[in-house]
């Protein structure tokens, strides 16, 4: 059936305003739908851009999906330069102007007159029905065989036309006629160079494809594969899989929305166990990372933020002598932190972090981004220094260091158990 293109229509794009995750969304459900992709395009609320993004489109893609610019403002062009630049006349759409008011009357508003020019179509254009907001789109095969969809801007209303209406008519029109399915694992404390090195074999392969990619910190193998249907390409995708975990061994930590943080509840919950966590760079990181999941309130009890010294005196029982003669940047006072917050909470497990994050504060000694994480356990008490880097920004290095420790426990648990 050929390839689809994105094209996202605003200024606040450009501008970086708001934030693309249209463009996102749309690529995951073409792959989803088998559909080939190969561009995107942004533009800003210019017909004359407009009409050059439609041209150099039409020439390499056949389906072209239009998010943004479908308002009542005169800033929203898209229908507007779409029907201009084909040479079509716009035909108002009485149903369309109908539901529009209606919409209105039931939000106790009257509707402007601006918003008639929402009701305004290419001619020959089917109506693509907005079952949330005022705004619908379009579906229209223009001059030259090319199949236009258009969409609102606004997130919750482009999903679902796009689910209620865009999807069934791709389908029903022969646009969908394989599957792309994708799995990524994750993986902590390896780089990516040396992950895409072990799993050089895997990279070279054809279907599925295997490719390396990182960011925050967590390394990820995603893979991908086409097939006729869900199923298939499933069954291609489970072998690689499991070859890949293999091959990352304690480093693979869970797979597409999974977290360090999701890893270790599961984890605790397993073995009815606690955690408890002291924090001194981080400031509460490692806490909001471990109650964003839902129910951690079973193996999660709270923690203690000891950015002071004499907190972590007063709190967790840290020595005024250690502090003293190695300095709250040390592994004796990470250590004696987890011992401390694991005493005073009651837990089976104390994880810490105290570092020096920077920017400032750093010295040859101690330079910024050198870190230590504690962890005291039934088993007794460890440590781990880190070295995150002095190019590193702040909060880089007190993200890196809560997921840091969140590791830490995930393979203290692992290997205890």
């Amino acid at each position: 059936m050929g390839s689809a293109e994105i094209i996202c229509v605003g200024t606040e794009l450009l501008l970086g305003d708001i934030l693309n995750s249209n463009s996102q969304y749309l690529a995951q459900q073409f792959a989803d739908l088998g559909i080939a992709h190969y561009y995107q395009t942004v533009v800003g609320d210019n017909p004359q851009r407009i009409h050059q993004a439609i041209a150099t489109a039409c020439e390499r893609s056949q389906l072209l999906i239009f998010t943004g610019g479908l308002g009542p403002t005169p800033d929203d062009l898209t229908t507007e330069a779409i029907a201009h630049y084909f040479e079509t006349p716009l035909v108002e759409h009485p149903d369309v102007l109908a539901d529009i008011a209606e919409k209105f009357a039931r939000r106790g508003r009257e509707m402007a007159p601006s918003n008639r020019k929402q009701a305004l179509q290419p001619q020959g254009a089917q109506v693509l029905p907005n079952p949330v907001g005022t705004a619908p789109g379009m579906i229209w095969h223009a001059k030259g065989d090319v199949l236009i969809m258009t969409f609102p801007g606004v997130p919750t209303e482009m999903r679902a036309m796009w689910q209620e209406t865009a999807v069934p008519y791709l389908r029903s029109h022969g646009w969908s006629q394989s599957t792309i399915q994708t799995r990524t694992l994750k993986f902590w404390g390896i780089s990516e160079s040396t992950l895409a090195e072990m799993a050089g074999d895997f990279l070279a392969m054809e279907n599925p494809t295997v490719a390396p990619y990182a960011n925050h910190g967590v390394v990820k193998l995603r893979i991908g594969a086409r097939a006729e249907n869900q199923a298939a390409a499933i069954t291609l995708i489970e072998p690689v899989e499991e070859q890949l975990k293999k091959l990352g061994g304690i480093h693979y930590f869970g797979n597409d929305d999974d977290t360090l943080a999701i890893a270790v509840g599961q984890l605790l919950k397993q073995r009815g166990e606690t955690v408890a966590v002291a924090e001194s760079c981080t400031g509460g990181g490692i806490g909001h990372l471990l109650t964003t999941i839902p129910g951690s309130s079973t193996y999660f009890r709270g923690g203690i933020i000891s950015y002071d010294n004499r907190v972590k005196v007063k709190c967790l029982g840290v020595s005024e002598d250690t502090l003293t003669k190695v300095g709250a940047v040390s592994a004796e006072v990470a250590e004696q932190m987890a011992v401390g917050v694991r005493e005073s909470l009651g837990t089976t497990w104390g994880i810490s972090v105290t570092g020096i994050a920077g920017p400032g504060g750093g010295s040859e000694e101690k330079p910024v981004g050198l870190v230590y994480v504690g962890i005291a356990g039934p088993k007794g008490v460890a440590h781990e220094r880190l070295n995150l880097g002095e190019t590193r920004s702040r909060q880089w290095i007190r993200n890196s260091s809560a997921c840091s420790a969140l590791d830490l426990l995930r393979r203290s648990l692992l290997s205890d158990s």
